[in-house]
């Protein structure tokens, strides 16, 4: 896909990070962009500064996606691509016990679903949506009418201590990518997605120094904390090339991780 000013995107989780800064790549090359983001205050300023649209949208819910699609199409017009970037995770042990006392409890189950919510649900149902919306266009010369690029993460092949999860919501996006590519493959829309590792993003910000320093030694290498416009720069390659359909790709400078 050529991008241009002739292509309007949507970048969900937007406002920062991963999102920000594939929003910010896709608009360095004339792309229109709308931001969905719970971050209204830096989604609007992520939007003044590229010329974009945020839309505060909650992945969540169905009235709240649907809002943020009429109001970035009635913008920019028809998506051809989504970004989904936005999710979130937490760190329970699927059962433990207090150190303090002794008592035993259990994942509390509306925190699994939570996550399960967000970084699966909410990632699908902004697929489907903007897959319906897609399969409304003409064909592009080379008969694509749209690309999708979806976040996992090492964590679906590689979880750790208290990811159950993290790990389970982000393995589903890894498994249902096949499916959903060879679902819209008759419509000219490809889909594929990225494995991010240990980036330097807005989760890592509050971490002590010695934290990200010891986080970034456990890569093979580069011996460093990934960069979101490394990110985005794998993300603009599956868009831009046709060939890329049903791919989950690890950006994660060659770590495989031990427990811990």
């Amino acid at each position: 896909m050529k991008l241009d000013s002739s292509i309007a995107a949507i970048v969900t989780g937007g406002a920062s990070g991963l999102g920000e800064a594939t929003a910010r790549a896709l608009a360095a090359k004339g792309v229109k962009v709308a931001i969905f983001d719970l971050q209204a205050e830096k989604g609007e300023k992520v939007a003044a500064d590229i010329g974009g649209v945020f839309c505060e949208v909650n992945v969540t819910s169905d009235e709240s996606v649907d809002a943020g699609f009429e109001k970035a199409r009635a913008t920019h017009g028809q998506e051809r691509i989504l970004v989904n970037c936005a999710g979130t995770g937490n760190a329970i042990k699927t059962a433990s016990r207090s150190k303090e006392d002794g008592s035993i409890k259990h994942f509390p189950l509306d925190a699994f679903n939570w996550v399960i919510q967000i970084n699966l649900v909410g990632t699908f149902r902004c697929i489907a949506k903007s897959a319906a919306g897609m399969m409304t266009l003409e064909p592009m010369e080379d008969g694509e009418r749209g690309a999708i690029v979806n976040t996992a993460s090492v964590a679906a092949e590689d979880g750790q201590i208290g990811q159950a999860a993290y790990s389970a919501s982000k393995g589903g996006v890894v498994g249902m990518t096949l499916p959903i590519a060879r679902d819209l493959m008759g419509e000219g829309i490809r889909v594929n997605t990225i494995l991010p590792g240990i980036f330097d993003t807005p989760l890592l910000a509050a971490a002590p120094q010695n934290v990200k320093d010891a986080l970034s030694a456990s890569v093979p290498f580069p011996k460093r904390l990934g960069r979101p416009t490394e990110y985005a720069n794998l993300a603009l390659t599956m868009i831009e090339t046709g060939y890329f359909n049903g791919e989950d790709v690890r950006l994660d400078g060659g770590i495989r991780m031990a427990p811990r």
